[in-house]
């Protein structure tokens, strides 16, 4: 019997792939257009082995999310270094030696995924996110290239809210 190709497939499909320079990233005290890069949310579910007889079988282990990334141009005006050390300050006030409640330094991060006319087509909320590390970069007279600063950011749940 002759299989025939359902026209379905043989015509145009509507298609927009996500481009990874579409997205607007919101955390409060920072202004959205210095932060340039980030890493997504990304999960590990590790591995639990199971012996058993002459072989070993597998389970998932505890799912540990990771630290993002974040890479923030080092505005002038705002200055972005102090908006950022504001917020590490929360934590950890480096001339008092005095370490903050989780409740003053962990914020709520947004990322948004943006769409080809700006809407907003895919959200991600950050719960209790706090700065795990900050990276302030060198400077060299022999670079034209913007200096920056490189936040690790630690959160405790992440929602995709659609």
């Amino acid at each position: 019997m002759a299989k025939f190709v359902d026209p379905a497939e043989l015509m145009f499909t509507d298609y927009e792939p996500n481009t990874n320079w579409r997205f607007r990233m919101l955390i409060g005290g920072i202004p959205t257009f210095v932060i340039s890069k980030t890493t997504m949310p990304s999960a590990d579910n590790g591995e639990i082995v199971i012996p058993h007889i002459n072989m070993e079988r597998y389970v998932k282990g505890k799912t540990k999310w990771k630290s993002i990334t974040v890479d923030i141009i080092d505005s002038i005006v705002p200055s972005s270094a102090q908006a950022c050390m504001e917020w590490l300050r929360l934590a950890h006030e480096s001339l008092t030696g005095r370490d903050g409640y989780f409740d003053m330094y962990a914020k709520e991060i947004t990322i948004q995924i943006l769409g080809p006319i700006g809407d907003v087509v895919s959200e991600w909320t950050l719960k209790g996110a706090w700065i795990k590390a900050l990276d302030m970069s060198g400077r060299d007279w022999s670079s034209e290239d913007y200096s920056g600063i490189t936040l690790e950011i630690r959160y405790n749940i992440p929602v995709q809210q659609y």
